[in-house]
């Protein structure tokens, strides 16, 4: 096959889809039990009435450490990938299991805020809001 117009396309092309492959590969090996249980509980309960309200006070926290206002999102706007606002800034609230999940190349152009449960309470991450 001949590329008059762009010779090299071609191999662009290759090159690009064989490192989303490996990007792949490398994130289907991360995958394991445990994983699969936080996805499903994510799924399960974060998603529900209790994790939205869950979702409300880490933005609030979130607002009052930065010094800023903070609102939920909208239903355009969770259709989006977008959890709420701090400030002006769309947000994305996850859990820190999360972090393996965008190796999977889920694209939500947002600043993420992570989360981590445990049993004295959550911890939060804000360094990509900050």
């Amino acid at each position: 096959m001949v590329f008059t117009e762009a010779p090299d396309c071609y191999k662009r092309c290759l090159e690009k889809i064989k490192n989303m492959v490996n990007n792949f590969r490398e994130a289907i090996e991360k995958i394991d039990d445990n994983l699969i249980e936080e996805w499903v509980k994510d799924l399960l309960i974060i998603k529900t009435f209790i994790g939205l309200k869950f979702q409300e006070a880490i933005l609030k926290k979130v607002s009052q450490i930065l010094s800023e206002d903070y609102k939920l999102a909208t239903p355009s706007d969770e259709a989006r990938g977008i959890d709420g606002y701090i400030g002006e800034t769309p947000v994305s609230i996850k859990p820190d299991t999360y972090k393996v999940k965008r190796a999977l190349n889920e694209t939500i152009d947002v600043k993420f805020i992570y989360y981590k449960k445990s049993k004295d309470g959550i911890s939060i991450d804000i360094e990509e809001v900050v």
